[in-house]
């Protein structure tokens, strides 16, 4: 399938954010780790999030997690500590992801995991049992999920866990947003330096409501930075949110966007031109790196991103698709060592007829579709890719005006 999606003349409108995915992959992880028969409010309807409700509502023991790599790694910490017999599946590219960081610290905790075809990699064969837990050493360059996913059963475990994270932490928001979760579920955890300590505890049953997703409001920041006059209220954001895309607000005043925080969410306005030069390391917020990628090359802003190593092992291989796609836009993005993305202002022949690929990557999609309102027009291949994380986006758009073809 192929949209292809025409901006309104003004940019006006209200909209109603999904539930955050990160929140709520975590709190359904932590229910059923404190027995927690409280329903939770506004839980994301997102792909992602409803193959680990599916799992835990399966009378199998064979579970599916198709493209979600979120739930492929907590669930693997979570079914390594749960008595019975689990196979752990994906899709194509979930078993191209590599998993061994987290499979091989769990057997160093007394976890049984076979890999069932590529070594090191999905699908995977668990048999579950209470781990006996102790000390561990982790690399900080691994995905924050791998951690995560220990740090949630660690409280289930015989001894606890000891997780020494053995060189700089990427990504280390999300770790603060696990903590905090685990908090409010009623245990503590300890973070010293390069060591999070977790003693065994016995988590409560809380009632929760989630909040609305700072990642995905970040599209929303982005289709202002790119439509002068423009407006959108944002509703269910929250100003102190344990999210760190919430930072996207800091850093969408460098580009133009101001943002007025409201008792139910934020108003967001386009008040000013954009500073000449960006810069920013992006080790702690990766999923924002396509909005501001794209953003800047239409502002003309020329950028030089670090800390992006973590997009070559997400949904696709982030780094070579904005290459390839803003290439077909005009804009000549360049590596610079394993960690550095840059655009220097170079320019290339515009492909007219081209169409956006979206690499089975919701961010791609919804990164790349603000483009419209410079160009006029864009066409979208593969659009529903959006479901993962944010299933109402086109639906959303048309509300703003736009037009889908």
């Amino acid at each position: 399938m192929q949209y292809k999606i025409y901006p309104p003349e003004k940019l006006k409108a209200t909209i109603e954010l999904p539930p955050s995915k990160s929140i709520s992959n975590r709190i359904l992880i932590l229910n059923a780790l404190s027995l927690n028969t409280n329903p939770v409010e506004n839980l994301s309807d997102c792909e992602d999030t409803q193959v680990i409700i599916d799992a835990f509502n399966s009378n199998s023991n064979i579970f599916d997690v198709k493209g979600a790599g979120t739930a492929m790694r907590f669930l693997t910490a979570f079914l390594a500590g749960m008595e019975g017999e689990w196979i752990l599946k994906g899709s194509k590219r979930m078993h191209e992801r590599p998993i061994y960081p987290l499979v091989d610290t769990l057997k160093a905790i007394d976890a049984d995991i076979e890999y069932m075809q590529n070594e090191g990699y999905p699908p995977l064969k668990i048999k579950g049992k209470r781990l006996k837990g102790g000390e561990v050493f982790v690399s900080g360059n691994i995905s924050s999920q791998f951690v995560s996913g220990l740090m949630m059963v660690a409280p289930t475990m015989e001894k606890g866990l000891i997780i020494n994270i053995q060189t700089d932490v990427i990504s280390k928001p999300y770790l603060n947003l696990t903590i905090k979760l685990m908090e409010e579920y009623g245990v503590h955890v300890k973070w010293e330096g390069n060591k999070i300590i977790i003693k065994p505890q016995e988590y409560r049953p809380v009632t929760f409501k989630v909040e609305s997703d700072w990642t995905a409001a970040s599209y929303w920041y982005e289709m202002v930075a790119l439509c002068s006059g423009a407006e959108v209220t944002l509703l269910g954001l929250q100003k102190n949110s344990y999210q760190g895309d919430s930072y996207l607000a800091s850093l969408f005043n460098d580009l133009g966007v101001t943002t007025e925080f409201i008792p139910n969410g934020v108003i967001i306005r386009k008040t000013r031109k954009p500073n000449k030069k960006f810069f920013h390391n992006f080790v702690g917020e990766p999923d924002l790196a396509q909005t501001f990628a794209v953003t800047c090359c239409f502002l003309n802003v020329p950028f030089i991103f670090s800390g992006v190593q973590s997009l070559r092992i997400k949904e696709t291989d982030r780094i070579e698709a904005l290459k390839t796609e803003l290439k077909k836009l005009g804009f000549v993005l360049r590596e610079t060592g394993n960690e550095m993305l840059e655009w220097d202002g170079e320019r290339c022949s515009i492909d007219a007829n081209a169409a956006m690929d979206t690499y089975e990557d919701h961010r791609m999609a919804m990164s790349l579709l603000p483009a419209a309102i410079p160009l006029k027009s864009i066409l979208i291949n593969d659009p529903h890719v959006v479901s993962k994380s944010y299933p109402n986006f086109w639906e959303d758009l048309k509300k703003a005006g736009f037009k889908i073809q």
